[in-house]
């Protein structure tokens, strides 16, 4: 078969295994996905490829925005349609994007230039699934939060929520991990601010994951999941969203979504 014959294998009711794009967050690096890329390999996915973002370059990014960010998650997403040719027919890349990678992953559907880059690469990929991502950010704020903002805007305004489907399907997933309280405890009072940092509400109880409020993690008109207990992200043997129990519970939907889309391709 040729780059188009996922066409005829969908068509057949046969559709191959989707490659994987992970897109790390915020001050994360690649090997911090190891665990995560080992557990979507045993659930089926062909291959995984870890967009190559590290740690400093988030920080740079907190000065200079995401822009360089965005040139190597498109870079990332080209490499793993390249691996699509060779072991899912040319299918659209399933891209899985945690916390700020999910910002990432809506950036390369932009129909209109980021920062200088025209990305426009909804037609690579087959499904955005986020992960923690804070889809509304507040903009008052500083550094890397500001640069979140202006992101989010940008696409918000030329992309809102699932702007590419049926097409290009896609999931958010969120979480009630933490309660941040306003007049609470002194870490519910931490939590909180946290909280009220990105969304600007004076809510006196938000929920969230720990570090996104769950108002911010859902994408407006998108299908959602959201766990009661995934913390953000990794650390102190926390299960995070990329824990096994959890990607038993969004693997599933991210797989289904990526089977529609290609469906409504033909």
């Amino acid at each position: 078969m040729t780059n188009e014959g996922w066409r005829d294998a969908v068509a057949a009711g046969t559709p191959p295994a989707p490659v994987v794009l992970v897109l790390g967050g915020f001050i994360t690096s690649p090997p911090m996905y190891r665990g995560l890329t080992r557990r979507l390999l045993a659930r089926g996915a062909a291959d995984v490829i870890v967009g190559n973002v590290w740690t400093p370059d988030w920080l740079l990014a907190a000065a200079r925005g995401l822009g360089p960010i965005v040139t190597r998650s498109g870079r990332a997403l080209l490499a793993a349609s390249a691996r699509s040719g060779e072991l899912a027919l040319g299918a659209p890349v399933l891209v899985v994007g945690h916390s700020a990678g999910g910002l990432s992953a809506r950036l390369l559907t932009s129909p209109v230039p980021f920062q200088g880059r025209t990305l426009n690469a909804s037609g690579r990929i087959g499904a955005i699934v986020t992960l923690g991502t804070p889809h509304v950010v507040a903009e008052e704020g500083s550094g890397g939060r500001r640069v979140g903002a202006l992101a989010a805007q940008l696409i918000n305004r030329e992309a809102p929520g699932p702007a590419f489907a049926p097409t290009t399907g896609y999931l958010a997933v969120a979480s009630r991990y933490r309660t941040g309280r306003r007049d609470g405890a002194r870490a519910e009072r931490r939590t909180w601010r946290i909280y009220q940092g990105l969304t600007a509400t004076d809510a006196p109880e938000i929920d969230g994951d720990e570090l996104i409020p769950l108002s911010c993690a859902l994408l407006p008109g998108a299908p959602s999941l959201v766990l009661d207990d995934a913390a953000h992200g990794q650390g102190l043997g926390r299960d995070w969203y990329g824990s096994d129990r959890f990607v038993d519970r969004w693997w599933p939907l991210a797989v289904a979504a990526w089977h529609e889309a290609l469906r409504a391709r033909l």
